[in-house]
């Protein structure tokens, strides 16, 4: 009964069996980053044989309770990223391993932007520097509502 199961996630594009079982073999905990087109979730994520165990959770609506921020763009995912790495610096994580499912990592893209965030919040993760997105992105410079990211990094956590 579970292989059907298994094939069914596998079949309908759900779950890339071979790239879990690798980030699984680590032994490190995950960073899950999904973003979607009506918002985001990042998690810290332990392995255990019987289900994973989430550690923390930080969506879009979180960062609105947080910062009183809606959006789905870099800059949310940044800070999202970032308050994600506090709450998991608080909680003891020292180290995780980024996770990003069947979604396709696209340099300097939203899933980049959480992952910078994260990393600038203290969390050690393995990725190059030339992956994230730009100073210019990051700060808004491209959007006419742009926010000072500074000045929110300080509330908060």
């Amino acid at each position: 009964m579970k292989t059907i199961r298994v094939l069914k996630r596998r079949k309908a594009g759900i779950t890339d069996y071979g790239k879990r079982y690798k980030l699984l073999k680590s032994d490190i905990t995950r960073a899950v980053i999904r973003p979607s087109n009506r918002g985001f979730s990042i998690q810290f994520i332990n392995y255990n044989p019987v289900g994973d165990s989430i550690v923390l959770t930080v969506t879009q609506e979180t960062l609105k309770k947080t910062y009183n921020l809606t959006g789905n763009n870099i800059q949310s995912l940044y800070l999202g990223g970032y308050l994600a790495g506090k709450l998991a610096k608080n909680k003891g994580i020292e180290s995780a391993i980024l996770d990003t499912g069947r979604y396709k990592f696209q340099h300097g893209g939203r899933i980049a932007a959480a992952l910078k965030g994260i990393i600038d919040s203290g969390i050690d993760i393995p990725a190059d520097e030339d992956v994230f997105p730009d100073e210019s992105r990051l700060n808004g410079e491209h959007l006419k509502n742009r926010i000072n990211l500074e000045e929110y990094k300080n509330k908060g956590v």
